[in-house]
């Protein structure tokens, strides 16, 4: 990585100097500074040795790079990455604050620096990934922010979803199908649905699990439900890349939308609870297909993603006219699907709200870290400018 990589112009100046470390997935780190942010080169997933000593020398050839002191170094609430470890060093050694800054919040604050919102102007940003850690230590990942300045709420979340097995069910979507039916009441379809194809002794243990609630932390994450649908059609029940299971949904939603007219923006909310937003009774629509034919799955794929979508519009345009906000950020991974970002855009226009994205970032994790460092520096503005605030960016 260059010491010092071409800066990304900021239209508005950056109110404090701050480097932030970036997360887990896809790291970078980032240095923001008047009207410029330095973002290095992606280092790979901090589970390699080698993306973590790359992070950490680009972490020092930043610092060295600043063109003055450095106000607060910016991380992620996980207490366990690396990157949250390089980061609390860095600040010990710079005598300097440092600050988590919730995954999500930091994905909406990458739009709200590249953008130029102002510090005083309420918006709302639609966050959705995979995982990320939540204020409240419970996994996030489907969610409906409300964010002014520094600050955020959590205005509405999908409902969460267990994953049986933690981090292996997001390799194995089939188990996340067999949490919707756990959850649905139809726990005995477990096995007959699963046990042919990957074993019956896998499905009961997986089964049991799930009664049990053992080693099943739930999780509102919207790749997670993607994965769920994908399984639930039976086009992917075991990844071997990333959002393989996502993608082959996506797939077979566009090949069977091609040559049909574009769906119009529903008016009417998805199904909803008091918690969030419910997916539960439209992933019992696609587990109730039995033998479906190549257009029963392409339509039930399309519809996931068009109901998915208009619940999202739904939920995000009450949060705008409550708050006043007249913008809507998109952030996290499951941008990089067209199909869903298409018509979650269409829907919003609609509802006459304009609609913001990462320009010259990728809306995943690779450019967290400048939302991380922008987040981070309104914070320490606001501190500055009322000391003896109790004021924090996490609600």
């Amino acid at each position: 990585m260059s010491p010092r990589p071409a800066p990304i112009h900021l239209p508005r100046s950056a109110p404090a100097r701050v480097l932030a470390c970036g997360a887990f997935l896809k790291n970078t780190a980032c240095l923001v500074e008047a009207r410029q942010a330095l973002v290095s080169a992606p280092h790979g997933d901090l589970s390699d040795p080698r993306a973590c000593a790359a992070l950490e020398t680009t972490v020092a050839a930043l610092v060295a790079s600043a063109r003055g002191p450095i106000d607060a170094i910016a991380h992620d609430l996980h207490p366990d990455f690396h990157s949250t470890r390089v980061a609390l060093e860095w600040a010990q050694r710079l005598r300097v604050p440092a600050i988590g800054i919730q995954h999500h919040h930091a994905h909406l604050a990458v739009v709200q620096a590249e953008s130029g919102i102002e510090a005083s102007t309420p918006f709302v940003g639609l966050a959705l990934d995979g995982v990320g850690l939540g204020s409240d230590g419970t996994a996030w990942g489907g969610e409906v922010l409300l964010v002014r300045g520094p600050r955020f709420e959590r205005s509405a979340h999908l409902s969460p979803l267990p994953l049986p097995g933690g981090d292996m069910a997001a390799r194995e979507p089939w188990r996340l199908a067999a949490a919707a039916l756990h959850r649905l009441g139809r726990g005995d379809e477990i096995v007959p649905r699963f046990g042919p194809l990957l074993g019956e002794t896998p499905a009961r243990l997986l089964h049991t699990m799930l009664q049990r609630g053992l080693n099943c932390p739930p999780s509102s994450g919207a790749g997670r439900w993607f994965d769920a649908a994908s399984a639930a059609l039976g086009l992917c029940l075991r990844q071997t890349t990333e959002a393989e299971a996502a993608i082959a949904l996506e797939r077979a939603a566009t090949l069977w939308l091609e040559g049909r007219p574009p769906a119009a923006p529903a008016d009417a909310p998805g199904e909803r609870t008091v918690d969030g937003l419910d997916l539960l009774p439209l992933l019992g629509r696609l587990l109730d297909l039995h033998e479906p034919s190549n257009d029963d799955i392409g339509r039930a794929a399309a519809a996931f993603h068009h109901q998915l979508g208009d619940a999202l519009v739904h939920a995000a345009s009450l949060a705008a006219r409550d708050a006043g906000a007249t913008q809507v950020a998109l952030g996290g991974g499951c941008f990089h699907n067209r199909l869903l970002g298409r018509h979650i855009t269409l829907g919003l226009q609609a509802q006459g709200l304009a609609v913001l994205r990462p320009r010259q970032l990728d809306c995943g994790d690779a450019g967290l870290a400048l939302g991380q460092a922008w987040a981070a520096a309104l914070r320490v503005a606001a501190t500055a400018a009322t000391p003896t605030s109790t004021a924090t960016a996490e609600s």
